[in-house]
């Protein structure tokens, strides 16, 4: 046995690391927390200084069972968690679940795992921080408080099964605010000017804009008209030289924007890859909001930059850290060797370590150099000027590596944006010929909506959340359904063109689609349902500024200066009162609105939350006659549906037609516009109106889809139809019953028997669900079915699966 033992999280790290220390070290993994709070009311006495109630989850006894067992053996543990607070806390919770002592024990931390580092480390142990501890306690207990009381309230007032949570519900407010500024957004329309010149020289051409903007067409043509006569000459030049400087290396807020941009990753994919690159040792630790490079990057960075690029290209830099309460003396995200430009490994790994690395080495390296000329042409006829600009690159410097995304680079408009291309050789005086000039109708835009990176800046710079906190809130909201993360189609609008060109003037109407949106969140009408609620009844809760003194509070007990306990107490008091009061006197909320009255029935019609999701009505409750329902459709809100879209829902289930003499349906659930056909269900593809489709086309869908299901059934097992082998995505694997099954690498699919099979199911199967399994695989025996070995007989077993599938999937219209 090992004299020392050493715990880290993952058990990636801890393979990583036990190549750095010799055999006098074991190290094992926690597989992270290894107990947490009970999952009942009790969990936490608040009135005994918020005292928790903890245990051990049954999948992580077995791994506290042999921890106990091999720290028992040791004549010293030591603790390896990460260096935030997550990791300390989960540092103690090992060292009081495990029974370890004081004296025998050691935490220790590092930024990066390298040799080096984990050796530094070794060397300089410490013990367990318990105001760390405690910062990391008051945020679990707090959160735990809000969720477990706020919930209920939930239940009763809006809909069963809802949570809410502390940072989550201030996120969804964020959301819910921006899509209520686009619903009001009123586009104003104006005219920009756009006029492109010659020197006499067709080939020294260049484009200038007039700064300002007309209202109307009508004055837009006018300065078109102004322009047919007159005289065009260089008024001034301004030729200065500019620089561009390198943004700093990354946090986890930046890091998680820029691979948004740029790899086009969700935050939480951005989390995950890092942390494989974290726990191989390519990069230094990825939770971090600190813009600080050691010493020993910036001179690795250094020696790198002048053997690849030359002595001109560095530049040291020190970077300070700018954000509000910013947690730990971290580095920032960065490569563990400079010297390596690229790593083996997956598609994702190599690109978000290439980003990393090109950041990184970027903040060390010279300013770009640029030339920016700026021309203001005259008008003879008028008294406004035109301006042209021009910019000629003198150094490349950290552009040789990388070049920093905004936002605005991926909202892409039609707009005639000005380039700064190189302007020709022009003089002060001299006369330039006009070619052609545009006056294009523009619209101004609506506030954009977030993506998850956007979001995670906008927490970030109101001080909401930690660098361990934005991925788990932006998964939370959307696994709540508060959220979607999706694309939205736009729709068309005119514009008007108007053009001079050889002093004729003529004007054109086009179309553009706006509107459209790629990967941006929206809130769900539930989501505003629930927000509403909370604005209205719990305003600490979603309040952006309570919110962030609670972060700075964290931060405070964290440092040592505040119980937490005093301020747990102080929160829950005034809470705990308001959640009582709201259960008692709040009305139930479903943001029901009254749309009109059906011309057929006379009935009301509404819209409102049902069980279901958001659902349009025409009728109440207390008729005689039950309602008619239907379900909004993708994009569609409770908030913004009109009565005429509204009742277009009503013209759906609607029958098509027959086909095999069974009745085909059209109508629209959850997922979607579907088929149903001889209690089967068939999607309808994008881009066709279920409104429109017709008994032709639902037939060819329907074949098509069989088609597809016959080419992936593979081979069903003459023992058991429910086992068979299916074509899937990434290859081959066996479907039984509810199991999806892998076949093992190298092993030839002719040559697998149903032994395999239920061999493979036994093992796959959660701990404790083999006797299912076995009597599963029992039942197929004694009532043998018959034998499925046709294409027929396989698709109308496959034809089965698929139906039981797609009937969860598809909600009735109510």
């Amino acid at each position: 046995m090992a004299k020392n033992l050493l715990i880290v999280e993952s058990p990636a790290k801890a393979k990583t690391i036990e190549g750095y220390l010799g055999k006098d070290f074991l190290v094992k993994s926690s597989y992270g927390h290894i107990r947490d709070l009970v999952k009942t009311d009790d969990a936490i006495d608040t009135d005994k200084d918020f005292q928790q109630k903890y245990e051990v989850p049954s999948d992580k006894k077995a791994v506290v069972s042999e921890l106990k067992k091999l720290a028992k053996a040791a004549e010293t543990v030591w603790l390896a968690s990460d260096e935030d607070r997550e990791g300390e806390a989960i540092s103690w919770h090992l060292f009081e679940t495990l029974g370890l002592k004081d004296e025998s024990t050691k935490r220790i931390v590092f930024h990066e795992i390298t040799k080096p580092a984990i050796l530094k480390a070794i060397e300089n142990p410490r013990k367990i921080d318990y105001n760390l501890v405690n910062a990391q306690q008051a945020r679990r207990v707090l959160d735990r408080l809000v969720g477990f009381e706020l919930s209920p309230v939930l239940w009763k007032k809006v809909k069963p099964s809802l949570s809410a949570g502390r940072v989550q519900s201030v996120a969804v407010r964020l959301i819910v605010d921006r899509e209520r500024e686009v619903i009001k957004f009123n586009a104003e329309a104006s005219f920009r000017i756009v006029a492109f010149f010659h020197t006499g020289k067709v080939k020294d051409s260049f484009k200038a804009e007039l700064p300002q903007r007309f209202a109307t067409e009508s004055e837009a043509k006018q300065f078109l008209e102004d322009c047919k006569t007159a005289e065009f000459a260089v008024k001034s030049l301004e030729t200065k030289p500019a620089k561009r400087a390198p943004a700093a290396p990354f946090t986890t807020s930046t890091l998680q924007q820029e691979a948004s941009r740029k790899l086009g990753f969700s935050v939480a994919r951005t989390m995950q890859v890092a942390q494989r690159l974290y726990e191989a040792g390519r990069i230094t630790y990825m939770r971090t909001d600190s813009v600080n490079l050691s010493d020993t990057a910036t001179e690795a960075a250094e020696k790198e930059i002048r053997s690849a690029y030359g002595d001109r290209y560095h530049k040291l830099r020190k970077y300070k850290t700018k954000t509000s309460g910013a947690q730990e003396a971290h580095e920032a995200i960065r490569p563990t060797y400079f010297s390596e430009h690229s790593i083996e490994g997956d598609a994702a790994e190599k690109r978000l370590y290439d980003l990393i690395w090109k950041r990184a080495i970027a903040s060390q390296m010279s300013e770009a150099e640029f030339e920016k000329t700026l021309a203001k042409i005259s008008i003879s006829t008028r008294k406004e000027d035109l301006s042209a600009s021009g910019e000629v690159m003198k150094f490349d410097g950290f552009l040789k590596v990388y070049f920093e995304s905004t936002d605005d680079d991926q909202d892409v408009t039609n707009d005639d944006d000005s380039d700064n291309s190189l302007l020709p050789p022009l003089v002060t005086g001299q006369s330039v010929v006009l070619k052609s000039m545009n006056a294009t109708e523009r619209f101004t835009r609506p506030p954009a909506r977030y993506t998850e990176a956007a979001l995670v800046k906008k927490l970030e710079e109101l001080g909401i959340g930690r660098p361990s906190t934005y991925a788990p809130t932006i998964s939370t909201i959307q696994n709540r359904g508060y959220v979607v993360k999706e694309e939205r189609e736009g729709r068309s609008r005119d514009y008007r063109v108007l053009t001079l060109e050889n002093t004729e003037i003529s004007a054109v109407t086009k179309t553009e689609i706006t509107g459209a949106e790629k990967g941006k969140m929206f809130p769900t009408d539930i989501g505003i349902v629930v927000n509403d609620f909370l604005v209205e009844h719990f305003k600490g809760i979603v309040d952006f500024n309570f919110t962030a003194k609670v972060e700075k509070e964290f931060d405070e007990i964290a440092h040592g200066l505040t119980e937490w306990t005093d301020m747990l107490r102080e929160f829950y008091g005034p809470f705990h009162s308001e959640v009582q009061n709201t259960l008692e006197n709040a009305e139930r909320a479903n943001n029901e609105r009254e749309l009109g009255v059906d011309p057929v029935s006379g009935k009301p019609v509404s819209v409102r939350i049902g069980k279901f999701g958001p659902l349009v009505q025409i009728g109440a409750q207390d008729d005689e006659e039950k309602p008619r329902f239907a379900s909004l459709r993708k994009g569609q809100m409770i908030e913004t549906i009109t009565f005429e879209d509204a009742m277009e829902l009503f013209k759906l289930p609607k029958k098509v037609g027959i086909f095999e003499e069974k009745e085909m349906t059209v109508a629209i659930g959850r997922f979607g516009p579907y088929i149903r056909h001889d209690s089967s269900f068939y999607s309808l593809p994008k881009g066709i109106d279920p409104l429109d489709v017709t008994e032709e086309e639902c037939i060819q869908i329907i074949k098509e889809k069989r088609q597809k299901d016959i080419e992936k059934v593979i081979r069903v097992f003459d023992e058991n139809p429910e086992a068979q082998i299916e074509q899937g995505r990434w290859g081959p694997f066996i479907r039984f019953g509810k199991q999806n099954l892998k076949i093992p690498k190298g092993t030839e699919v002719e040559q697998i028997t149903y032994e395999d099979v239920l061999k493979w199911a036994e093992a796959d199967a959660p701990k404790g669900k083999g006797k299912v399994t076995a009597k599963k695989a029992t039942t197929a025996k004694k009532a043998p079915a018959k034998k499925a070995t046709t294409a027929k007989k396989a698709t109308a077993v496959k034809k089965t699966a698929t139906t039981k599938k797609a009937a969860v999937k598809a909600t009735k219209d109510k």
